[in-house]
């Protein structure tokens, strides 16, 4: 699994304290719902050539430990 924490961050100030990867505005949510509407990496990229594949993946282990955590306290 990557390891996301050095590639999301979350600041009270940018984007209402949502995770954003790396120093940009573009946060988990929206990468997840690029993927969520069937856009491939390659697009994601394309259209936002600050992301990397990586950061991609970050954001898809953010989303996975999130839900992990959740299931664990439920």
């Amino acid at each position: 699994m990557v390891d996301y924490k050095a590639l999301i961050q979350i600041s009270a100030g940018k984007r209402s304290g949502k995770p954003c990867v790396r120093q940009t505005r573009i946060t988990v949510y929206d990468v997840l719902n690029m993927l969520a509407n069937d856009m491939s990496f390659e697009e994601i990229i394309d259209d936002f050539p600050d992301l990397t594949r990586q950061d991609i993946l970050a954001c898809l282990a953010f989303a996975a430990d999130k839900e992990h955590k959740v299931a664990i306290c439920a």
